[in-house]
């Protein structure tokens, strides 16, 4: 830390800095808490970011901040309020930093500035000023509101009321320690990777171990995100952890009870690729509708509104989170009949509450969809576009067709695709090359879907159709297919796809766009992965090599995407957000 002279002076010592790092302008009367200095200050995920009394910009801005630290010098000096015609500005932008902060905004520069709540952040200009900032200050415990914004604003009942209230504590034990956030995402990770193993041994000790390190580890799931809040450790490699563990520890302890249930003579595989596959249509739901929305105009729908005035009735709140089945609500459950019963009664319990739960979502989303005035935005139809993931059929298929008109054409379209296709599966003959001709017709269709840009007020739900008419095809077939083995192989096909899906998802979110079109035509895209399980199955009917042939396509396709993925996410130029996650 520094002291400069004036603003000059600020100048030369800033420019005198490595320009790799991180800098900051701190008005010298500043009096506030350190914790309303650390948010303003040390967030990694801002270019720029202030509040009153303080400025940092990191590398990306210091350009900028440079630049309007120079053209303020003549104005401004040692940090003294600025008089002339900013007299009417706010107190805190008549400092320096406030100063460079709304220069910094004029020039397209965007300043976060942080919420502060009950926290102080002053610059007082005399004794009495300075005295009630003091006072202020020290009538609020800076710690105290430091470890409860540690916690998620909006969570599940049960994680509320069950987990957080002693795990903000560990989340501090382990700041205090030099623990990272990842570092608990990684014992997460483990812990339930271990839960698995106990119930894959299909033993009531087994099982019971297993109901417990769900827990132990659901509560460190919960720790790493309140200590990445706790001491704002955000990271482009704990964005990438934290987005892609929860799902890769659920769908492992689902491969943990199946197995588990196999050797007590009990085959539930089906079961837990029909949990998985109905867990992961439920995200997308929820995903596509949000990036639908994400930046729609004139949003009037009535039913957004009564979802308002619900909000303001404390119970209610908890009732409709607890309906839509939660992570901390769905792994207790999990955990609970885990140890008391048995795993094909766990995947019943799931596919009984995660249905009720879509169905619930889902129909709120059709209601505000049809009753809101809105207008789509060119970034919404383009995110929709990337969440359908068309590979190369589909996309020829909309180069060279006449975009299909109409409102709600596009999900027509789309839902008509995916029910011939689960149709054929189920109900034609197993391995009739009719199948094979339906999966063309499936890519046909699927690319008609998306010809035009996705901006009707339901073409939310075309990447859901896609996602349900692949990974049901998978299951069916493989599950009628009667080849040792060849649900749990279809099992990890469907993982792996489910991973890339996911990939999209959070790249979306943190602003990067979706993954190459190389990837996606490389692995090729629903429609062409969907045909050619339909090949498989029609080529090898009711033989091993069906198990084979999956098995090597799962390891094919996981292959690419974790290789493209991890070397995105470890980038410069993968987005420093860490995941608050969805509620499902």
């Amino acid at each position: 830390m520094q002291t400069a002279a004036d603003a000059g002076d600020a100048a030369a010592r800033l420019a005198a800095v490595p320009a790799g790092h991180r800098v900051a302008l701190v008005d010298p009367r500043f009096v506030g808490h350190v914790h309303a200095l650390r948010l303003g200050l040390t967030d990694p995920r801002f270019p720029a970011a202030a509040v009153p009394g303080a400025l940092t910009a990191q590398p990306e801005a210091r350009g900028a901040l440079m630049r309007a630290l120079r053209r303020a010098t003549a104005a401004v000096g040692a940090g003294a309020p600025v008089a002339g015609p900013d007299a009417d500005a706010a107190p805190e932008d008549r400092t320096v930093p406030g100063r460079i902060a709304v220069a910094l905004e004029a020039e397209g520069t965007a300043v976060k500035r942080p919420e502060l709540g009950s926290l102080t952040a002053a610059v007082p200009t005399d004794a009495g000023a300075r005295a009630a900032a003091e006072s202020a200050r020290d009538q609020v415990d800076d710690e105290a509101v430091r470890l409860r914004s540690a916690v998620k604003a909006h969570d599940g009942f049960f994680t509320t009321y069950g987990i957080s209230p002693y795990s903000r504590y560990i989340a501090r034990w382990c700041a205090r320690r030099g623990l990272t956030p990842n570092q608990v995402t990684t014992a997460s990770l483990i812990t339930a990777l271990i839960a698995a193993g106990a119930a894959a041994t299909g033993t009531r000790g087994g099982y019971v171990a297993a109901g417990i390190l769900l827990l132990v580890s659901f509560v460190l799931d919960c720790t790493d995100g309140q200590l990445a809040r706790y001491s704002l450790q955000y990271s482009t490699m704990g964005a990438w952890l934290d987005a892609t563990f929860d799902r890769a520890k659920e769908y492992a302890y689902y491969a943990g009870l199946a197995i588990g249930a196999v050797r007590g003579g009990d085959d539930v595989w089906t079961l837990a690729l029909g949990a998985m596959v109905l867990q992961a249509c439920r995200h997308v739901v929820d995903f596509s509708f949000n990036e639908a929305n994400h930046d729609a105009v004139a949003n009037t729908s009535p039913t957004a509104a009564l979802s308002d005035k619900l909000d303001s009735v404390g119970w209610t709140v908890w009732a409709r989170r607890m309906i839509v089945l939660p992570i901390g609500e769905r792994w207790a459950m999990i955990a609970v009949l885990t140890a008391l019963t048995t795993p094909r009664v766990v995947f019943y319990a799931l596919l009984v509450g995660c249905s009720l739960a879509a169905c619930y979502t889902t129909a709120g989303r059709l209601l505000r969809s049809l009753t809101r005035k809105a207008r789509r935005t060119d970034r919404a139809a383009r995110a929709l576009a990337d969440l359908a993931d068309s590979g190369p059929l589909a996309q020829g298929v909309a180069a060279v067709a006449p975009g299909l008109r109409g409102g709600f054409t596009a999900p027509v379209v789309a839902l008509l695709g995916t029910l011939v296709m689960i149709g054929a599966a189920l109900f034609l003959p197993y391995g009739s090359w009719l199948t094979v001709a339906a999966a063309a017709v499936y890519a046909l269709l699927s690319g008609l879907a998306v010809a035009r840009p996705l901006k009707g007020a339901l073409d939310w739900l075309v990447p859901p159709f896609f996602r349900a008419g692949e990974y049901v095809t998978i299951l069916v077939l493989a599950a009628r297919s009667d080849v040792p083995h060849a649900v749990p192989a279809a099992f990890g096909l469907v993982s792996a796809v489910a991973y890339h899906h996911y990939d999209t998802v959070y790249r979306i979110r943190g602003g990067t766009g979706a993954p190459p079109q190389w990837l996606v035509r490389t692995i090729g895209g629903h429609e062409g992965r969907t045909a050619l399980v339909a090949v498989l199955a029609a080529v090898l009917t009711h033989t091993s090599g069906f198990t084979t042939a999956l098995t090597a396509l799962a390891a094919a396709v996981a292959l690419v995407v974790l290789v493209e993925s991890i070397r995105f996410w470890v980038s410069s130029s993968a987005p420093a957000v860490h995941d608050e996650g969805e509620l499902a």
